[in-house]
């Protein structure tokens, strides 16, 4: 009786079969019809609390750690469009200097000045770059797309801990639903083997009859065994993506009306929306925008530089006792020769634009091929599923 009570506290409604079936042999050997009644209504009016996929998923969405870290990352990424900015705005520098300083002065009729000058310094300085080889706007178009590339590694993340989610998820289903029948199928070799003993007394069996209903409980036992073990292993790995342990999981409905109708054209969806495809084409983009960052370095710069500053007991010829400097400077600066950086700078990046290109063919491929597989994959499933849906041996 405790069995039975203990299983479905532990697994919820879909351990009532297994408690009905310890019941039975109960029932068998005592004979106490009224007494294993009342312990089967009191099971059943026990509340349990079901669980959902949606749910679940949302669940994994909110707390799992590899989700969170990932969307740190892209919050970080999203940091560099704000830095790519700061080079169209204005450069503001406010400076202030001061301390002691002593001097001593020799002057031309050989007289000697000593002083100590408390000296102090403040100066203001704007500085704004008004050409760079378009350095800043490629800056600027480089770093959105490293955002949108983030975005979307960001979304096939997802879809990854999702799956791993629903895998979970319906992992612990199957494997509660095998712990199930096997403790059934043990249920059921167990009276076959009383029953076998029984038997042999009243002289109807031989002792290897009985012998053969122990190996077949054996087996059985070491079957639920291992039935247990896989769902431990399943349960553990739920609570470690979903980030709780499973309570009573509801099986989820088919989604079968949401996918594509043929695999040409789920292979034209993901060539358009796979968050994995799309990223390497941002990616591209990031290499191509490189590739005009490099090249700026060999067009000229334009820039201007405005400086108001006062200084106080600073000559050391002791002339004067202040001065106030106002300044308002352009510069222009013409690249002639580098030693050949460059130019090495700009294959290199032509370089990595190339190469980026050819990761962008091997995802889509890469795409293709997991898809066939999972396809394939579900359809081996199903025909598993229907070779093993009949019930276990009974001996």
């Amino acid at each position: 009786m405790r069995v039975a009570v203990s299983v479905l506290r532990a697994n919820g409604w879909p351990r009532v079969i297994a408690a009905l079936a310890a019941m039975r042999c109960i029932l068998r050997s005592s004979g106490s019809a009224a007494v294993v009644a009342a312990a089967v209504t009191a099971l059943l009016v026990e509340p349990v609390l079901a669980e959902t996929l949606p749910e679940a998923l949302v669940r994994t969405y909110q707390n799992n750690p590899q989700l969170n870290a990932e969307r740190a990352r892209q919050r970080g990424t999203d940091e560099g469009v704000s830095q790519a900015l700061a080079g169209y705005r204005p450069q503001l520098l406010l400076t202030l200097t001061g301390g002691l300083q002593q001097v001593r002065v020799l002057f031309f009729d050989n007289t000697i000045q000593t002083q100590t000058l408390r000296t102090w310094t403040i100066g203001f300085t704007v500085s704004q770059t008004l050409f760079n080889g378009f350095k800043t706007a490629n800056t600027v178009r480089q770093s959105e797309a490293q955002v949108q590339s983030g975005r979307e590694a960001l979304r096939n993340t997802g879809q990854g801990v999702l799956l791993d989610a629903v895998t979970a998820y319906t992992n612990v289903l199957a494997n509660q639903s095998l712990v199930e029948a096997q403790r059934i199928n043990v249920t059921a070799l167990r009276e076959t083997l009383a029953t076998t003993k029984t038997r042999l007394e009243g002289g109807d069996v031989t002792p290897t009859d009985v012998a053969q209903a122990e190996a077949r409980l054996s087996r059985g036992l070491a079957d639920l065994n291992a039935a247990e073990v896989g769902l431990a292993i399943s349960q553990a790995l739920y609570a470690q993506v979903i980030g709780a342990p499973p309570g009573r999981l509801v099986p989820a409905e088919s989604i079968d009306r949401l996918l594509p109708r043929t695999r040409e054209e789920a292979t034209a969806i993901s060539r358009k929306e796979h968050p994995a495809i799309l990223a390497a084409m941002y990616d591209i983009d990031v290499a191509q925008f490189g590739t005009k960052i490099a090249e700026s370095s060999l067009l000229p710069t334009l820039s201007v530089q405005g400086n108001l500053q006062r200084q106080w007991e600073n000559d050391p010829t002791l002339s004067a006792k202040g001065n106030d400097i106002g300044s308002l400077l352009g510069t222009a600066s013409v690249p002639i020769y580098d030693g050949g950086l460059a130019a090495s700078q700009i294959r290199q990046a032509k370089e990595i634009a190339m190469q980026a290109r050819i990761v962008l063919e091997l995802i889509r491929n890469q795409t293709q091929r997991r898809k066939r597989r999972r396809a394939s994959a579900r359809r081996s499933t199903c025909s598993t599923r229907s070779r093993t849906s009949r019930p276990p041996a009974r001996g």
